[in-house]
């Protein structure tokens, strides 16, 4: 039997424990894709207990203690801290095949030095040695991210932010990683959403720009971008339901801009419309900077109204959409690729039926650049051992999985980094799988360049970190 989460955890063969332990174990960690707050790191927070840094925020864990019958107050209500961790615990003991079993062990172990078990018995042991090393002046933010051998980290902002955190931590001589912000503006083109209008006037303000027409928007885009770029932001992100490709002319989408702007209601053909010319338009625009495209998609969200009126969005109620066309998405790169516009690109869908389409289109749009269009790690409901082996699996069949760029947390959290070491485990066993099969030539020289290229090196070339 082997030790839980012991030292080759995941790793089944002697090719994958070599290829983990000699070569992606030790190497840095670029999360190019997260929800950390940059005011946090730039103000070193400090946390007063295992409940604020472990369950704050952290919608994974609140999903697992609501299906383990917890009650809404000890998951996001006002109950005691001491008490919402307990039933954490009681609910992790009852998790068996969930990854928040590995992800919870492995953070307490990399960061608290605890190898027992977490559950409920053990709940009061963990919460007291956790508090303890909280105190200690490492064990802030910061301390943490160079605890988890960090190198970049990309948060997720929107144009109108002001980045004041990120141009401070620009300031810093001696921060020992680098801070960049990543360039999010679904806001800008949501236009069925109750609050665009406002946004809007939101987004005129920071940019100086009057914005009455289409064009308008653009202007004021794309001086929000020299502003994120001059902080080293060079990875755009999009959160959509689906990939819209229904195209119409500027003019058309001007008047769709326009009719909205004016407080009018617009359809929801109408809005897919104005999406597909707005996210032409930021397509090129990310070409010409060289910036990364990511498209996140595949997601329904706040499916339960009651809880959503109560407690509001990102809390836990969301589910994998069924409905993602990939002839639309396939259209959109076309497009780009029509003017020799298409930028590096990932795409990530949350449903797993997608991999194979996916696959598929990166083919079609591949050249120029190594690796330019990329299938996103397993993401959200998918970053678990079976998710992370399907898309890479697929990957490799499709595609060419030693250019993979491989793993990002998508995390609120500054204990989440062990995340890439799930991922990095879970990898070279797969790799290490197919040499002790036949299925690779058992070639040191290669295995090391497609180990080291997945965990580290690809992303720092692909997004010129």
């Amino acid at each position: 039997m082997n030790e839980f989460i012991g030292h080759d955890f995941l790793l089944s063969n002697e090719t994958a424990r070599h290829l983990f332990h000699d070569y992606a174990e030790k190497l840095p960690i670029i999360d190019y894709h997260c929800h950390i707050s940059p005011r946090e790191i730039y103000e070193d927070k400090r946390f007063k207990n295992i409940t604020e840094i472990w369950l704050g925020g952290d919608h994974y864990k609140w999903r697992a203690m609501r299906s383990n019958g917890v009650e809404e107050q000890y998951v996001t209500g006002n109950a005691d801290d001491r008490e919402k961790f307990q039933k954490y615990a009681e609910t992790l003991e009852m998790a068996i095949g969930n990854p928040l079993v590995h992800w919870s062990h492995l953070e307490l172990q990399r960061f608290f030095g605890y190898h027992g078990v977490l559950n409920g018995d053990t709940a009061e042991e963990v919460w007291n040695l956790c508090n303890e090393k909280l105190q200690r002046p490492e064990f802030s933010a910061r301390g943490l991210i160079r605890m988890a051998n960090v190198d970049v980290i990309c948060t997720t902002d929107d144009p109108v932010d002001s980045l004041e955190w990120h141009e401070k931590l620009a300031a810093e001589k001696d921060l020992g990683f680098k801070v960049y912000p990543a360039w999010r503006p679904d806001k800008a083109s949501a236009l069925r959403t109750p609050g665009f209008v406002d946004y809007i006037k939101k987004l005129s303000e920071v940019s100086g720009v009057k914005i009455a027409s289409f064009e308008d928007l653009k202007t004021a885009l794309v001086k929000r971008m020299d502003f994120f770029a001059s902080l080293g932001c060079r990875v755009s992100d999009h959160g959509l339901d689906y990939v819209p490709y229904q195209p119409v002319s500027e003019a058309e989408a001007d008047r769709i801009f326009q009719t909205r702007l004016a407080g009018n209601e617009v359809s929801a053909l109408e809005e897919a419309q104005f999406k597909t010319v707005f996210m032409v338009a930021m397509g090129c625009e990310y070409n010409r900077r060289g910036w990364v495209m990511q498209l996140h998609y595949g997601c329904k969200r706040n499916n339960n109204t009651l809880m959503f009126n109560r407690i509001g969005a990102d809390t836990g109620y969301d589910c994998i959409s069924n409905f993602a066309p990939g002839a639309e998405l396939a259209d959109y790169l076309n497009a780009l690729q029509m003017t020799e516009e298409l930028p590096k690109t990932i795409l990530y869908s949350l449903n797993p039926a997608d991999n194979q389409l996916i696959g598929t289109i990166l083919g079609c749009f591949q050249g120029g650049v190594t690796g330019k269009i990329q299938q996103g790690s397993a993401w959200w409901f998918n970053d678990h051992k079976t998710g992370m082996q399907d898309q890479m699996i697929s990957l490799g069949n499709l595609g060419v999985l030693g250019n993979f760029v491989g793993m990002l947390t998508d995390s609120r959290s500054f204990l989440s980094y062990p995340r890439h070491e799930y991922f990095r485990r879970i990898m070279c066993n797969l790799i290490g799988g197919l040499v002790e099969n036949g299925e690779y030539p058992n070639n040191e020289k290669s295995l090391k360049k497609i180990v080291e290229g997945i965990s580290y090196y690809n992303t720092k070339k692909y997004f010129e970190f």
